[in-house]
């Protein structure tokens, strides 16, 4: 179990983060919502057993210090969200770091070469034949959640995604391992592998092998190789203004994650966000497909608003959201008005802000949930306004029962996401 260590101001945090650090007590600095600290928005969190020890430190220190323990929290076999400050697809490099270090980088000028980097597309693809394209990918991050299987699956899981969000199916997966050789029991590692080997075979896929070096903190991902019809590729590229959008998953993983390290999600809202993250989108990608969509992209840390700016951008259309109309995961709208905000949400403001219009009686927590960096979450794609209902109809019935029409496309704008 950790607790929470209160300051009155973040210097004192900083001081003693330092004072922690320099006599080996494993520590973490977290933010905190207003309801547990009113005096500064950040604290150290420990494991229980080194409250004696860590007092002790900081009152020689002179640091005056308050404990809280979260209600309900328990205490797993190994917890590992204990060795991160961020973890899934928050751990992801800021947008406009990723895209100017890509954007310098030579075209490739090969005509199979369907899919490159060029559009922010969730995977390459390449033409073998007339018809058979392969779809490549690859995805890691460190733990998202406190449980070592859980944490295989669900980043097995957000691999595979990208696959889907080609409109493909899984073929084969390797594992990427990135795993302290001291510190961390390995039946921790077998947990994390079997979850993701457990993910790969609910694909249809084979796990053919990996890669494994030491390293702190923990990270597990997967190398993904799927095909696809030349002609039936989905991607970023293809949207037209008179559609409607669609999403397949609710979202807040990023928030309930938070909010779980905090001790501030409930039990069985934290659940809830697992079980969103283990759900694979293959059958969101075989409805796709049967109803000829072509514009398609999975939202993960760069929240909703990032991964919609590249579709816009890359189809040279406008966006319409009504953010009344995404579906939230239970408990995430409550922790964001709460002060539950991931980092990340910020970052991603900062990468859409110049490109989006934002209603000035927009809620905050609704403009927030926009932002909010998912881990394996849904597809956001275009449709057709007449054959809407029947694709919610086919998604509802086929594990989707939360998708939603969340917007429509427009022709585009001074801004391209216009956000009500």
């Amino acid at each position: 179990m950790n607790i929470l260590l209160l300051f009155i101001s973040t210097r004192a945090v900083i001081k003693a983060e330092e004072c922690l650090r320099a006599n080996a007590v494993d520590c973490q600095v977290v933010p905190v919502p207003k309801d547990i600290s009113s005096e500064c928005g950040m604290a150290i969190s420990i494991t229980d057993e080194l409250q004696e020890r860590a007092a002790s430190l900081l009152a020689q220190s002179g640091l005056e210090v308050r404990m809280h323990r979260p209600a309900g929290a328990k205490r797993p076999l190994f917890d590992l969200l204990t060795t991160v400050e961020q973890g899934g697809c928050s751990a992801k490099l800021p947008p406009e770091v990723l895209f100017d270090a890509l954007g310098r980088l030579p075209v490739s000028t090969d005509p199979n070469l369907l899919v490159g980097i060029g559009t922010g597309d969730d995977a390459g693809v390449y033409r073998l034949t007339d018809e058979i394209a392969l779809i490549e990918t690859t995805d890691f991050f460190p733990p998202v959640c406190s449980d070592p299987f859980d944490f295989g699956q669900i980043a097995a899981a957000n691999a595979l995604s990208d696959v889907y969000a080609m409109g493909g199916k899984v073929l084969t997966a390797m594992n990427l391992v990135m795993f302290p050789a001291t510190g961390i029991p390995f039946e921790v590692l077998h947990e994390i592998i079997r979850g993701g080997q457990e993910k790969v075979q609910e694909a249809g896929g084979t796990l053919v092998g990996g890669h494994s070096i030491a390293d702190h903190p923990p990270k597990y991902g997967l190398a993904v190789t799927g095909v696809v019809h030349p002609e039936r590729l989905i991607n970023n590229a293809n949207g037209e203004p008179g559609q409607v959008l669609i999403l397949t998953k609710p979202i807040g993983t990023g928030t309930l994650v938070a909010g779980q390290r905090l001790g501030q999600a409930s039990d069985s809202d934290y659940q809830g966000a697992l079980d969103s993250m283990k759900q694979l989108n293959r059958d969101a990608a075989e409805i796709m497909q049967e109803f000829q969509i072509r514009t398609a992209t999975d939202i993960t840390g760069f929240g909703l608003l990032g991964h919609a700016l590249n579709i816009a951008k890359a189809s040279g259309i406008g966006m319409e959201i009504d953010s009344a109309s995404i579906p939230a995961l239970p408990g995430a709208m409550e922790l964001i008005a709460a002060g539950c905000i991931p980092g990340a949400c910020f970052r991603n403001l900062g990468h859409v802000e110049a490109s989006a219009d934002f209603a000035p009686d927009l809620p905050y927590p609704r403009k927030m949930l926009t932002l909010d960096p998912q881990t394996s979450g849904g597809i956001l794609f275009c449709a057709p306004f007449d054959q809407a209902e029947a694709i919610l109809a086919a998604l509802a019935g086929r594990g989707c029962p939360h998708a939603a029409i969340i917007g429509r496309t427009t022709a585009s704008g001074p801004k391209q996401l216009v956000v009500l």
